[in-house]
C-alpha cells in the first residue's frame, strides 16, 4: 500500500502531474476527456503553494492531496477534489464554486470503499475495455456520493489513502477542532451554565459562577429538592455530572447506597420539575434485579418513593415507572443481571413498557432508508436514471404530510415507525405528567440512548422555556451532554485512548463479493468491490440516536408551528455541526472526560457559533421561526395519538437524494421570502418618509422665509407710502411758498422761486456734488438764496433731494434748532431737521403768504 501524504503546516499543496494523461477535458462527464491531476501535499517542500484559488478553506484547514477533472457520478459534474484536515471539498472545474453534494467533512463519513465497474462490451468489441474506477462516500448525513478517476492511473489509491489517514487521525488531539482552536468561538464552562439551569428548575435567581463550584457552595435547595455534590469528582458515577438534584429528604450517603443498584451506578435523580403541581421528572438506568427477579435495594426504593412528594389534601403522589424497552427484552436483561422493576416493591407505583428498540436496530432502520432514498432519488450514486430524475414521481403523491404515502413508500426501512414509538412514548409521559400530576422515572438499559430521548422530548412537550433557542441549548446540554449521552461512540469520533470508531469501510456488498444493490438500481455495468484493506472495522456502538431524535423535534415543530421559536433550517445546523466535529461540545463520552481532558478550553463552541450566525440578521435571520407565537402555546403540548403520524423530515431527509422536494412547498420558505421584500418595502417606505419629512420641513422654512418677505415687503410698503406721504407734504411746503421743485434722474433737483418783488425767475440748484467740507450745500451765484444744512438725525437720509430741498427751505426754524409750527405735516412724518442754518438776509426776496399760516 502506498504510503498516505503527511499533512504540514501550510494550507496549500504542490501540484505533481500524472504522466499517464496530458488531454484537456473538454466536455462535463466524459469519461475519455478527463485530464487527472493528483496533487499530494510534500512535506519537504516548505512554502508549497497551491495553483488553486482556495479561499473556500476555514481557519486553520490544511490541504493533503488535489486531485483534477474528478466525476460526481451523482449529478455527472467535473471539478477538484481536494482532501483537508476537515473535509473533502469538491469544486467546480471552471468557477472553483464548491458543490454541496460532494463536499462532506471527513467526520461525517461513516465509511468509503473502492468500487471498479466494468463496462458492458458488444461483440464487436475488444474485452480490453477499461474499468471505471469509482470511490464510493458513504455520509451519517443521509447521502451517498461516487466519485469516478481515470482508469490505469494511481488518482484513487492517494485519493482513498488520503481519506484513511485523516479519518482515521492517531489521537483525539489531531482532529480539527483541536488544531483550529477555539477562535473566536470560545466556550464558557459548561459546568456553569447547568447550574445556572438547576438553580432555574428550583425557582432560585442564583447566579453560578466558577468560584460556586470550586468552593462547592452551589448546593441549594428548595421544599422538596436540593442539588448534591456527591458527585462532584465523578467518583459515584462517571457518566452523570457532577451535580445532582435529588429529593431533599435524601442524605448523599442513602444516595451512595442506591447507586449501586443500578447498572452503570445511574441511580433516579430529577432531571425536571413542574414549577406548579410539583410532579417530577426523573432518569435512571435499570435495575440490578437479577435472572429471578427478585433482588431489591430498600435505599433504591426509599429514593424513588421520594420522587412522589404528596399532593394538596394529603393524598399520595402516583408514580409511573417507565421502561423504554420491549417488556421481551426487559427480562432478557435479566440474564445479565439487570431487568426491571416490580410494582409490588416500589409504593403506589405503575410499570410501563414503551417496546422502542436498541441501537442496532435503528442503525440498520436507518441505513435502509439512506439507500432507499438514493436509489429513488434525483441524485442517485448509480449515476443512473431514477424514478425521479426526470420527474416521473414524487414523494407521498406530492403530499408529504400523508401518512400512509410517506410510509407506504419506505419500503421496509421502519424508520418513520421508531420515530413514532419515541413520539408516543414522549406524549405519553407529557400527559401523565400534566393532567395526573404524576412523577415519571424514565429508564432503559443503561439509561443514556432511549432514556435521553424520551425525557428531553417530554420536557420539551412540558415546558414552553425550552421551545426557545436558550432553552433548547441548555435542554441538549443537560439532558444529552451532562448524563452522559456517549456521542463519541454514538456519531463515531475517536475516543481518547487513540482508537477511533470510525469504520472507514464497512462491507455495503454481500459476501460474494458483488456490490449489493437496490432491487430497483439500474445499473450499466456489473459492479465489484475490493477486498476489505487492513484497516476495514466494524463499529457496533454507532447509532444516529441524537439524529432520530432531532428528528422527533422536527415532527413535533410541524404539529405545532407556532410553538417553536427555531427552525427547521436551525436543527439541520446543529446536525451538520454535531455530525462535522468541527467544534467540541459533543466529543467523548461523558462530562467527566470532557473535564478531564480540556476540551471546552481547547476547542470552540457550537453554542457560539450558531449564535453568531444569527447575530447578523437578528429575528429575520433563518433559525428563526417566522411563525413562532409564544402566547399561542404558553403551556404544555399535548398531542393526540392521531397526530403522532410522522413523515419524512425533507429539509434533512431529501435535500441530497432530492434536493427540489426539499424546497418545495414548504411554507415557512416563502412566508421567509415575502418577509425578506416586506422589510424591503418598509425600509424604502421609511427611506421615502424621511424624505417626505425632509422636504416638509425645506417647506416649512421657505414658507416662513416667504412670510418673513412679506413682511419686509409690507414695511417697505408702508415705508415707502410714508415717504411718499412726507414728500407730498413737503412738496406743498415749497410750492405754499411760491416755489417749483423738479427732481432729475441724477438725483439733482432745481427749484425755481417766484417772487413779486423779483420779476425773473430765480433758480436754486441744489447738488450733491457741490458739498463743502464742512457737510454744507452752497450755491455757485453769492446773491442767490444760499442755506446750510446740517442733519443730526440718523434716520434722515441726506441723499433725498426732498429732504435736502426742505432742510435748505423750511422758514419755520429758529435759531435755537425749534420749529415754529410743530403741527406741520413733514414733523409729523419725523421729518424734524436740526441744525438748520440760513441766510435769513436772502429770505427778504421770498414772499410768504399770509393765508398760508391761518387755519383752513
Amino acid at each position: 500500500m502506498a504510503s498516505a501524504p503527511k499533512p504540514r503546516s501550510g494550507g496549500r499543496s504542490n501540484s505533481l502531474r500524472d504522466s499517464h494523461d496530458s488531454d484537456k477535458m473538454e466536455a462535463t462527464g466524459l469519461w475519455d476527456a478527463l485530464e487527472w491531476t493528483i496533487e499530494p501535499v510534500s512535506g519537504s517542500v516548505p512554502g508549497a503553494v497551491s495553483h488553486l484559488n482556495l479561499d473556500c478553506l476555514l481557519e486553520a484547514e490544511q490541504v493533503q492531496v488535489e486531485g483534477h477533472g474528478v466525476v460526481l457520478i451523482n449529478t455527472d459534474e467535473a471539478g477538484t477534489l481536494i482532501v483537508t484536515n476537515f473535509r473533502l471539498l469538491f469544486l467546480t472545474e471552471g468557477t472553483r464554486k464548491v458543490i454541496p453534494l460532494g463536499t462532506i467533512p471527513l467526520a461525517t463519513i461513516e465509511k468509503f470503499n473502492k468500487i471498479v465497474v466494468k463496462n458492458q462490451s458488444t461483440p464487436r468489441q475488444s474485452d480490453k475495455t477499461p474499468s471505471r474506477r469509482l470511490l464510493q462516500v458513504i455520509g451519517k448525513d443521509m447521502r451517498i456520493i461516487v466519485f469516478g478517476f481515470r482508469p490505469k492511473t494511481r488518482q484513487r489509491r492517494t485519493v482513498f489513502d488520503a481519506l484513511v489517514t485523516c479519518t482515521k487521525p492517531a489521537s483525539l488531539w489531531d482532529l480539527y477542532a483541536f488544531v483550529s482552536g477555539p477562535s473566536k468561538y470560545s466556550n464558557t464552562n459548561p459546568k456553569v451554565r447547568l447550574l445556572n439551569e438547576y438553580f432555574r428548575l428550583l425557582g432560585k435567581g442564583s447566579c453560578a459562577s466558577m468560584d460556586m463550584i470550586e468552593d462547592g457552595s452551589f448546593t441549594l435547595s428548595n421544599n422538596f429538592w436540593r442539588i448534591s455534590s456527591v458527585n462532584s469528582s465523578y467518583s459515584l458515577c462517571q457518566t452523570y455530572p457532577f451535580a445532582l438534584i435529588v429529593p431533599k429528604s435524601i442524605t448523599d450517603e442513602e444516595v451512595i447506597q442506591a447507586s449501586s443498584f443500578r447498572a452503570r451506578c445511574r441511580l433516579p435523580v430529577v432531571t425536571w420539575c413542574h414549577p406548579r403541581t410539583g410532579a417530577v421528572l426523573a432518569r435512571s438506568s435499570q435495575p440490578l434485579v437479577g435472572i429471578m427477579m427478585n433482588m431489591r435495594s430498600n435505599t433504591d426504593e426509599k429514593l424513588v418513593a421520594a420522587l412522589c412528594s404528596e399532593l394538596t389534601g394529603g393524598k399520595r403522589r402516583k408514580l409511573y415507572i417507565a421502561d423504554a424497552r420491549p417488556r421481551k427484552n426487559a427480562l432478557a436483561n435479566g440474564a445479565m443481571g439487570g431487568g426491571s422493576e416490580s410494582s409490588s416493591n416500589y409504593f403506589q407505583s405503575e410499570i410501563v413498557f414503551f417496546g422502542i428498540d436498541n441501537i442496532h436496530a435503528m442503525r440498520d432502520s436507518f441505513a435502509r432508508l439512506r439507500d432507499y432514498l438514493d436509489t429513488h432519488g434525483t441524485a442517485s450514486s448509480d449515476g443512473m436514471s431514477s424514478f425521479l430524475r426526470h420527474g416521473g414521481w414524487t414523494w407521498g403523491g406530492g403530499n408529504l404530510s400523508s401518512m400512509s404515502a410517506s410510509v407506504s413508500t419506505l419500503g421496509d426501512s421502519g424508520w418513520l415507525i421508531h420515530v413514532q414509538s419515541v413520539l408516543a412514548g414522549s406524549a405519553w409521559i407529557a400527559a401523565h405528567v400534566d393532567l395526573e400530576s404524576a412523577s415519571v422515572l424514565v429508564h432503559c438499559s443503561d439509561g443514556w440512548d432511549r432514556t435521553t430521548q424520551l425525557v428531553s422530548l417530554a420536557i420539551l412537550l412540558l415546558d414552553p422555556y425550552y421551545r426557545t433557542l436558550n432553552g433548547f441549548q441548555a435542554l441538549v446540554e443537560k439532558d444529552w451532554l451532562a448524563f452522559g449521552h456517549p456521542f463519541a461512540d454514538r456519531v463515531g469520533m475517536p475516543a481518547i485512548t487513540g482508537s477511533t470508531n470510525i469504520p472507514s469501510e464497512l462491507p455495503r456488498q454481500s459476501s460474494t463479493g458483488s456490490f449489493q444493490s437496490s432491487p430497483n438500481r439500474q445499473t450499466a455495468g456489473s459492479f465489484s468491490s475490493q477486498a476489505p484493506t487492513s484497516h476495514a472495522q466494524t463499529s457496533n456502538n454507532y447509532s444516529p440516536i441524537f439524529l432520530q431524535w432531532v428528528d422527533c423535534v422536527s415532527q413535533l415543530m410541524r404539529m405545532y408551528p407556532f410553538a417553536f421559536e427555531f427552525s427547521s433550517v436551525f436543527l439541520v445546523d446543529l446536525l451538520d455541526c454535531v455530525l462535522s466535529s468541527r467544534f467540541g461540545n459533543f466529543f467523548c463520552n461523558s462530562e467527566m472526560e470532557r473535564q478531564h481532558w480540556g476540551v471546552p478550553e481547547a476547542c470552540g463552541c457550537m453554542w457560539a457559533y450558531l449564535a453568531d450566525l444569527r447575530s447578523s440578521d437578528g429575528t429575520s435571520h433563518v433559525h428563526y421561526n417566522y411563525f413562532y407565537d409564544p402566547l399561542k402555546h404558553n403551556g404544555p403540548l399535548l398531542p393526540p395519538a392521531a397526530a403522532l403520524a410522522p413523515t419524512l423530515w425533507p429539509q434533512f431527509h431529501l435535500r441530497w437524494a432530492c434536493p427540489s422536494e426539499a424546497q418545495a412547498g414548504e411554507l415557512e420558505a416563502q412566508f421567509r421570502k415575502m418577509d425578506v421584500k416586506f422589510s424591503e418595502l418598509q425600509k424604502a417606505k421609511e427611506v421615502a418618509e424621511k424624505k417626505a419629512k425632509e422636504i416638509t420641513t425645506l417647506m416649512e422654512t421657505l414658507s416662513a422665509d416667504v412670510r418673513h418677505e412679506k413682511q419686509v415687503s409690507s414695511s417697505a410698503m408702508k415705508l415707502v407710502k410714508r415717504a411718499n406721504k412726507e414728500g407730498e407734504a413737503m412738496k406743498r411746503a415749497i410750492q405754499s411758498l411760491g416755489c417749483k421743485v423738479h427732481f432729475s434722474s441724477s438725483g439733482d433737483c432745481t427749484v425755481d422761486i417766484e417772487s413779486s418783488v423779483i420779476e425773473a425767475p430765480q433758480k436754486l440748484l441744489c447738488s450733491s456734488s457741490k458739498r463743502q467740507s464742512d457737510g454744507s450745500l452752497q450755491n455757485d451765484d453769492k446773491s442767490d438764496l444760499s442755506v446750510s444744512i446740517t442733519v443730526m438725525a440718523d434716520d434722515v437720509d441726506s441723499s433725498n433731494p426732498i429732504a435736502r430741498v426742505c432742510e435748505t427751505l423750511c422758514p419755520l426754524r429758529m435759531r435755537d434748532g425749534g420749529c415754529r409750527w410743530p403741527d406741520a405735516g413733514c414733523a409729523q412724518l419725523g421729518s424734524q431737521f436740526v441744525g438748520l442754518k440760513a441766510n435769513f438776509e436772502a429770505f427778504d426776496h421770498l414772499s410768504i403768504y399770509d393765508s398760508y399760516f391761518q387755519p383752513k
